[in-house]
């Protein structure tokens, strides 16, 4: 057997093993097989959450425009949810990773209840007001009578049930801050798999079930997401998780939860600015005709989902940095990031000439409209540019996180995004006359100065010394 033949063997099995997560422990060791068996689960965790919309989309497109549309007006209100549900996942997988590098298993089961027990709380209020209010929150973004009619089901039981995606993103960041990225990975292929199996079942009425139209990609949604959460907890408490829950520790803990609450502001400012921006933009692009502004969003949406990867290496960059600086390691915890970013380029630079390359084709995939296919090519390639400095603004903002320092990341956002992004956005697009290519640049020059300021931040050094 060949030398490459046994490194190909070797890289498949340490695949599989990272899949089963039989590794946890990340303080010591290679480095780069901590950052390989943290990323391989967390990549296709972040995939199988894109595929989630992508089928509920593709199904719910075959019922009406109408329904369509409730599916994108209620995620816009959803939108909130997730940037309380992302915050204090961040602040739980931060206090989580660095009470496991402390190997301090009690605290990080304290960290993990209170987290739970916030998550709940909040959703609760949410759900409440959007199960009483649906009809209204529609009406306030705008929607028509008609489309209100068909769609307030949808809206009333997707925000009122919303405590399946608070609980989903909060448990999976706990298994993520203690290691055990492949749980989150399983529990998510689980919500998906049973989302794409109702979604058609429920909508479109097969066998005893009726025709629920949109309102049962609702009533899909809450089950897979419900069930996931349930499995969730019954690994929390009768698992395999590093994070085993006791009966003793339901127990409310106002310490352990001002604490969370405190770094988790940092988080939900971050996506607050980062996704407020995104809704200006648009704004901004809607003022040169329907053609540019659906190719502008099918770009969009196709660099999210080519993002996904490397959000997956970001969160495993999160957790190395937490857990490390738990175990008293800053210098390795350092050094991982920096592996971790260089790694996380590599993929970029390949994703960047494959748009530079085959951008009409990707977006004529979509849509042939030559209006259409002309802008959101040039809007790939434009964007694609600056890829490899997105690379290394991903990981690092995601270290800054991990080591529970969320302010410094949501200054560098309020810099980059409302400071410079914006206001050189319009100025590009109106004074100089760029118009939609202006927005592109902007969009490619504010990665690049957010990548700049977390390099020269990271390297000073101080969130080595946050304590949560």
């Amino acid at each position: 057997m060949t030398t490459k033949t046994i490194s190909i063997k070797k890289f498949f099995t340490y695949i599989w093993a990272a899949i089963l997560g039989k590794e946890s422990n990340f303080t010591s060791g290679s480095i780069r097989k901590a950052i390989f068996m943290l990323s391989i689960p967390m990549i296709l965790e972040m995939l199988m959450e894109s595929i989630f919309a992508l089928v509920d989309i593709a199904f719910v497109s075959k019922v009406s425009v109408n329904a369509v549309a409730t599916i994108g007006l209620t995620e816009s209100v959803v939108t909130l949810i997730y940037a309380l549900a992302i915050g204090l996942s961040m602040a739980a997988t931060a206090v989580v990773a660095r009470r496991v590098g402390e190997e301090d298993i009690e605290g990080a089961r304290k960290a993990a209840v209170q987290a739970i027990f916030l998550g709940i709380l909040v959703s609760i209020v949410f759900g409440i007001f959007g199960f009483i209010f649906s009809k209204e929150i529609l009406g306030l973004m705008g929607a028509e009578a008609d489309l209100i009619e068909v769609g307030h089901g949808y809206t009333k039981l997707l925000i009122g049930g919303n405590i399946t995606i608070m609980l989903l993103f909060l448990i999976n960041a706990i298994f993520r801050g203690a290691g055990d990225a492949s749980i989150a990975m399983w529990t998510l292929i689980l919500s998906n798999g049973l989302n794409i199996i109702l979604d058609p079942i429920f909508i479109f009425g097969w066998g005893p079930v009726p025709e629920y139209g949109v309102v049962g990609a609702a009533i899909a949604t809450n089950i897979g997401r419900g069930t996931a959460v349930l499995f969730q907890l019954g690994i929390l408490f009768f698992g395999w998780s590093k994070i085993k829950l006791l009966a003793s520790n339901l127990i409310l803990d106002a310490k352990v939860m001002l604490n969370l609450i405190r770094v988790s502001a940092g988080g939900i400012a971050q996506f607050l600015i980062g996704t407020s921006s995104w809704v200006f933009l648009m704004r901004i692009m809607s003022e040169f005709g329907s053609e540019v502004l659906a190719g502008y969003t099918i770009a969009i949406r196709v660099i999210l989902f080519s993002l996904m990867p490397s959000w997956g290496m970001s969160n495993a960059a999160a957790t190395l940095v937490g857990q490390n600086l738990g175990a008293k390691q800053p210098d390795r915890a350092e050094k991982s990031v920096w592996i971790t970013g260089k790694y996380n380029a590599y993929f970029m630079v390949v994703v960047s000439l494959v748009y530079l390359f085959f951008a009409k084709d990707i977006i004529s995939f979509f849509n042939a409209t030559p209006v259409v296919v002309e802008k959101g090519a040039l809007c790939l390639q434009v964007i694609a540019g600056g890829y490899v400095f997105y690379a290394y603004g991903m990981v690092l903002t995601q270290a800054f996180n991990g080591a529970g320092d969320t302010q410094t990341p949501t200054k560098i956002n309020l810099v980059s995004f409302w400071v410079y992004q914006l206001p050189f956005a319009y100025l590009a697009a109106f004074t100089l006359g760029w118009e939609s290519t202006g927005v592109f640049v902007a969009i490619t020059t504010a990665e690049v100065l957010l990548a700049v300021i977390a390099i020269i931040w990271f390297k000073k050094g101080s969130w080595k010394k946050i304590q949560v």
